[in-house]
């Protein structure tokens, strides 16, 4: 099977960017303008105690290879970190105050969560152990998410096939699908309304003097003085920080999604289902959405690797499928494409803000697959921090990127 371009129903609808830019000096640089790019100059450009001018460099404004367009556009609190719960509180209160957030014009959409929820099923008692655990610490941070057993889940949802299935862990508040494309369109739009610069271009090199980054250079020869420099490239983290002499290992990992219809459709939705096997499927719209990662080695793919592994579907995603739930043995798929996680293979979690030597340097990297729901609270972290030179609402500190020299893991273990 050969990867499809992804449904065009979810394209954003933006203006046209210059490769220019408007000037040669700009207080925030901004490398990157898909979730986390937009996320941050919305909160730069938001923010009554910001004065300065923020420019947003993107190469492919479609976002047709970025992270933010193979999105999966899922929410949820259903983590192990506590952060991680409270960064999944604050995105889907902005999701459900959208239009608000972005100033109360009504020519914004107003986005909502559909509430289908998470279920995590476990075929053992160490997993079931694990599940419970993270469902004491949501439930310690305000999360809805409570402990079930094989006999509720069959109550609940009578499709499943359970015999190897001992508990699990439910919860569908605030959790399930949102529109995270379209989230981006209108921070962009709302962004640009407000001052931000957007331009079509790449950055090829980072001027930095001592303990500062100073400058970018452009793929079309203009230099860039900056006097913040934000790294949200996606995948590409890793080289950027390379252009400013620093280290940051992302890694790019094979994430593939399948949408299929089903001749025996089921007669509610379906949760977003995390089988023990690491395949994942959930309702997409009237059809149907099943994720999974690669066949055996989880390995590092290529930037612009979007290969598929062969016989993916036939041979690992459609029998687990059809083995959880037999009405899904009789299938159409109807749409297909492969993605990247920005895996940050230090501890899975998000490295933000300032660079511990170089002040002026701020990561937005390595969500490792959560960047669509993390991106509210990231963005709003790195503006607080070159705002105020620190986090004023919610405590990112754990995921600054200070926590490699101390050897500090944060482990996030819910990683899908």
């Amino acid at each position: 099977m050969k990867p499809t371009s992804k449904d065009s129903s979810w394209r954003m609808n933006l203006p046209a960017f210059d490769a220019t830019p408007k000037q040669k000096a700009y207080d925030v640089v901004i490398i990157g303008g898909a979730t986390m790019g937009a996320c941050s100059a919305w909160f730069l450009a938001s923010n009554p105690d910001f004065k300065g001018k923020v420019l947003v460099i993107e190469p492919d404004p479609t976002f047709s290879k970025a992270q933010t367009g193979a999105s999966n556009n899922c929410m949820r609190q259903q983590f192990a970190n506590p952060i991680n719960v409270r960064i999944g509180q604050f995105a889907a209160e902005f999701v459900k105050n959208f239009r608000g957030e972005l100033g109360g014009d009504p020519a914004v959409p107003e986005l909502a969560i559909r509430n289908f929820g998470y279920l995590y099923l476990s075929d053992n008692p160490g997993l079931t152990a694990v599940l419970a655990r993270d469902q004491k610490v949501q439930a310690e941070n305000g999360a809805g998410t409570r402990m079930v057993s094989r006999l509720e889940i069959a109550e609940a949802y009578p499709f499943y096939r359970l015999d190897d299935i001992e508990a699990g862990s439910l919860n569908t508040r605030d959790e399930g699908y949102y529109n995270a494309p379209l989230m981006v369109e209108w921070l962009i739009r709302k962004s640009i309304e407000r001052g931000v610069d957007y331009v079509r271009n790449s950055v090829i090199s980072i001027g930095r003097e001592g303990d500062r980054v100073t400058s970018v250079t452009l793929e079309t020869g203009e230099i860039i003085t900056a006097g913040h420099i934000v790294n949200a490239a996606g995948t590409r983290a890793g080289q950027v920080a390379a252009m400013a002499g620093l280290k940051l290992d992302i890694q790019p990992k094979r994430r593939y999604t399948f949408i299929f219809r089903a001749r025996n459709p089921l007669d509610r939705d379906l949760p977003l289902t995390i089988d023990p096997t690491g395949v994942h499927f959930r309702q997409f719209g009237d059809d149907y959405l099943v994720g999974s990662p690669p066949m055996g080695d989880d390995a590092t793919v290529g930037f612009d690797d979007f290969t598929a592994e062969e016989g993916i579907w036939e041979k690992k995603v459609h029998p687990i499928l059809s083995n959880r739930i037999p009405q899904f043995r009789d299938v159409e798929i109807v749409d297909f494409w492969m993605g990247h996680y920005d895996f940050n293979t230090f501890d899975y979690n998000v490295v933000i803000g300032p660079h511990d030597a170089v002040s002026n340097f701020h990561f937005t990297n390595g969500s490792s697959g959560h960047g669509s729901q993390q991106g509210p609270a990231v963005g709003r972290g790195v503006a607080e921090q070159i705002i105020y030179g620190g986090f004023r609402s919610l405590d990112l500190t754990p995921f600054l990127y200070t926590r490699f020299a101390k050897g500090e893991r944060v482990i996030e273990r819910a990683v899908i």
